[in-house]
């Protein structure tokens, strides 16, 4: 899951605003307090488009003329690569003052324009005191109804507390605040869905190393762990010691260690018979144990339980149902206390 913090900071990157008659250049100056850079910088998407020079007490002062007058987020850099975003606009004279040691954390605008720019920094850092999305999504309907509220609350309270904001960038801003909920609105009932105690999402005739072809069907009655990896994932091939352990220590217990590969064919020269091939070939040259499965064109169960990056862990319970649906990896001690706590 992404972090909220960076979704605010990309969605912030795409504005642009108002419709003003525009003046040739920008004014910036400002103080670097216990500063070691001899450059800042600014940058856009594409690099950086401007270099001032600070001088020996770590002020620095210069212009910049902007290709049009539409505003936009830059990024404000040191040397030393401390950043922060900076809104500007040709007509603009910006002065900032900072801590180095706590650049983004102590940075302030002032003159005109700034507004925009201290607007921004303090949506970051009310993004940031969000803490862990995940605990969000783990709260009981009402209380996550209500934490959730209370965010974009928080977030609106921002937008009237500051004036003087270009009009497109409150438009924006206000637009983002909707998108934030609208994304714990959909990460919840996803959260939901693959919730302990709910029915499994299924795959059916997975190619079995062994022979023949396997389905999540196949092995009820028993707990499954269910380890989702690809013979490209640098990751995944490091967990393979400790997964190999787990099935050794485990033999003959009430759990089957399953392995599903998502090679595909755009990783292996094209060709689905070649990345076959290739799992096949790494499987035997690692003596691979366990239940060793392909998936190949069949996307439907990572798609079902979201899965957006490798390895990924799952523990199903005898009767099909979710233990845990991004279970602890087979290198994290607590993956066998919550085995001890199954009674396996």
């Amino acid at each position: 899951m992404k972090k909220i913090s960076t979704i605010l900071f990309g969605l912030l990157m795409m504005v642009a605003c108002s419709q003003e008659q525009p003046k040739e250049y920008l004014t910036i100056s400002g103080k670097l307090e216990n500063s070691k850079d001899s450059i800042i910088s600014i940058a856009d998407r594409k690099g950086i488009i401007k270099e001032i020079k600070i001088n020996t007490d770590g002020s620095f002062k210069d212009t910049l003329k902007l290709k049009d007058n539409k505003g936009e987020i830059y990024t404000l850099l040191t040397s030393s690569n401390k950043r922060a975003p900076i809104y500007l606009k040709n007509g603009y004279n910006l002065s900032l003052n900072t801590n180095t040691d706590t650049f983004l954390e102590s940075i302030k605008f002032s003159g005109e324009g700034a507004s925009n720019s201290n607007f921004i920094l303090a949506q970051i850092e009310r993004s940031q005191k969000m803490g862990n999305p995940q605990l969000i999504l783990d709260l009981e309907q009402k209380a996550f109804r209500k934490k959730v509220d209370k965010i974009k609350a928080d977030f609106d309270s921002i937008l009237d507390s500051y004036n003087n904001i270009d009009t497109a960038l409150y438009t924006s801003i206000k637009q983002q605040n909707q998108q934030i909920v609208t994304y714990f609105d959909n990460a919840y009932a996803q959260n939901r869905m693959m919730a302990k105690g709910r029915p499994s999402p299924t795959f059916e005739n997975y190619v079995d190393i062994k022979g023949g072809t396997k389905s999540l069907n196949s092995f009820k009655g028993k707990y499954v762990y269910i380890d989702v990896w690809a013979t490209w994932c640098g990751p995944c091939i490091q967990q393979i010691p400790y997964l190999q352990a787990l099935e050794k220590e485990y033999h003959n217990k009430n759990i089957t260690f399953v392995s599903i590969s998502t090679d595909e064919s755009r990783r292996s020269g094209g060709s689905w018979e070649a990345a076959e091939k290739k799992w096949r070939d790494f499987v035997k040259k690692r003596n691979m144990s366990g239940v060793q499965l392909w998936a190949g064109q069949d996307y439907s169960f990572q798609q079902d339980y979201q899965i957006s990056g490798i390895p990924r862990f799952i523990l199903i319970d005898p009767q099909g149902n979710i233990v845990n649906a991004n279970a602890p990896r087979p290198s994290d001690p607590n993956l066998k206390s919550l085995f001890t706590s199954l009674g396996i």
